[in-house]
């Protein structure tokens, strides 16, 4: 097959664990790719598609991940310092018997992204970090619970902020949206990343390119990389079980970033204007898809 990885017998119970026997299950779906592959399609390996099995325990890890958003959502205010939605949100997860998947990955040394204005992502939780009237902040959350793991950021506006800051925050969301339109069972991937970045360009925006979604669910970071600016017709094809993130990071100025901060994390614009980013993780089902943590 396609990816080296050997089918199951037609009687034979699925690979995806479903229960039910191959030729009732994925047959049909692996006869497709194989021949998607034979035409010069890219596809992934069945290895990283996700059956039932692992997507009720990615939806079981993002109960978490989804109800630390919200905590942060209902008491995240001016006066409020990073190091305090940090120890938020590991709070939520170690009383949820969950973990951060942030903490300790690759060095990082807290549990959630805080990336206030002109930081575009991976900004650092801090004391000296105080949210005041006129911020916008992103909170990246990431979770793992029992073995699965899922992702996914919201922008907060403190008090009142300004209609240019304020209309970032809401544009940026809608070109998510649009790259959700864009998944499609057996489509390609690069469309969805063409979708992001045609909105957000049309709105006089621009995106950011060195950084993008991934696939997600057994480990943090997976196989395919998404892409927010690429060209139609391209990329990865759909099948149903693909999980990954779109994350947008949208800059009122130009797409040229920062990554020149001693802490070796922290990204901002380089321009320094203002930028902004939702995140969801869905996973493509054989009629659409479906959110599993936003």
């Amino acid at each position: 097959m396609f990816d080296g990885i050997e089918s199951p017998g037609r009687n034979d119970d699925c690979w995806c664990g479903s229960g039910k026997k191959y030729k009732k299950c994925h047959l049909h779906n692996d006869q497709r790719m194989q021949e998607l592959w034979e035409e010069g399609e890219e596809v992934l390996p069945r290895d990283l598609l996700k059956g039932p099995k692992d997507i009720e325990g990615i939806k079981y890890s993002a109960e978490v991940n989804v109800g630390s958003l919200d905590y942060v959502a209902e008491h995240i205010k001016e006066g409020v310092s990073t190091a305090e939605i940090d120890k938020w949100v590991y709070d939520y997860c170690i009383e949820h018997d969950a973990v951060p998947a942030d903490l300790n990955y690759e060095g990082f040394p807290k549990s959630v992204c805080t990336s206030i204005n002109e930081v575009v992502c991976h900004g650092i939780p801090n004391e000296h970090d105080i949210l005041k009237e006129g911020d916008i902040v992103n909170v990246d959350m990431s979770t793992i619970r029992n073995g699965y793991f899922s992702d996914s950021s919201r922008m907060f506006c403190i008090g009142e902020v300004s209609d240019e800051k304020r209309r970032l925050v809401e544009e940026t969301k809608k070109a998510l949206e649009a790259g959700l339109a864009a998944v499609k069972p057996w489509g390609l991937l690069g469309d969805v990343g063409a979708a992001v970045h045609e909105y957000a360009h049309a709105q006089g925006f621009s995106v950011v390119r060195e950084f993008g979604g991934h696939g997600i669910g057994l480990e943090f970071h997976e196989d395919p990389f998404v892409s927010h600016v690429s060209e139609p017709g391209t990329g990865m094809v759909l099948a149903p079980g693909c999980c990954f993130t779109i994350e947008p990071m949208i800059n009122m100025g130009g797409h040229k970033i920062d990554m020149t901060d001693p802490n070796g994390w922290t990204v901002r614009t380089a321009d320094r204007k203002p930028s902004a980013q939702w995140e969801v993780q869905l996973v493509v089902t054989e009629t659409g898809y479906e959110l599993l943590s936003w």
